[in-house]
This record gives C-alpha cells, structure tokens and sequence, in this order.
C-alpha cells in the first residue's frame, strides 16, 4: 500500500508541474468568439478532491488500527471505540472546513 501512494504521489506531482505552466498563459480571444477556457482547471474541484481523499486515507488508517488494536486486546474493546468515533469526528471536521473552503473560493 505504502508502494501505491508513493507512486500515487509521484503522478500527481508530476501532473501538477506539468500543468502549472499552462495555468500562467492567458486566455486567446478571437474577434467575435467567445473566451478561450483553459483545458485544465485546477482550483476549488481539484482541492476538494484532495481534501476527500486525504479524509478518506485518515480515516481508514485510523480504523485499520483500531480494529487491529481491538483483535489483540478485545477486553478494552470499548475504549478503543470511543477513542476511534472522536478521532473520526475530528478528521471530518477538518474536511468539512476544507471543503467549505474549496467552496468560498
């Protein structure tokens, strides 16, 4: 897994420097034609996204353990659960504000 997100990482990267110059030029506009979109837009959906995934990962890295944490040690069961549901609640609420901040924008 840790394979994955490395390479996972690596792409990503790549693809954002090789994008970033394409970000910088300016939109063509033709006499009579409407303005020239970029092909890639990399602002609020593409931040999001980051945010969801990254919730995501934390979030099934935190239950990975628990419920390891669980098999091994099942009379403390209950603590570990708690512990999880708020650590849990934290991480979607950290989402949460990035997402909303992907939206102000």
């Amino acid at each position: 897994m840790a394979q994955f997100l490395k390479y996972a990482m690596l792409l990503v990267g790549a693809f954002v420097a090789v994008s970033a110059p394409a970000m910088a030029q300016e939109a063509i506009v033709e006499v009579g034609a409407a303005a020239a979109q970029p092909l890639i837009n990399l602002t609020a959906t593409f931040g999001a996204g980051l945010v969801v995934i990254g919730a995501g990962l934390g979030i099934s890295r935190l239950s990975t353990a628990a419920f390891e944490s669980m098999a091994r040690q099942p009379e403390v069961a209950a603590d570990i659960k708690g512990s999880m549901v708020i650590v849990a609640a934290m991480i979607e609420g950290a989402a949460v504000i990035g997402l909303i901040v992907c939206m102000i924008k």
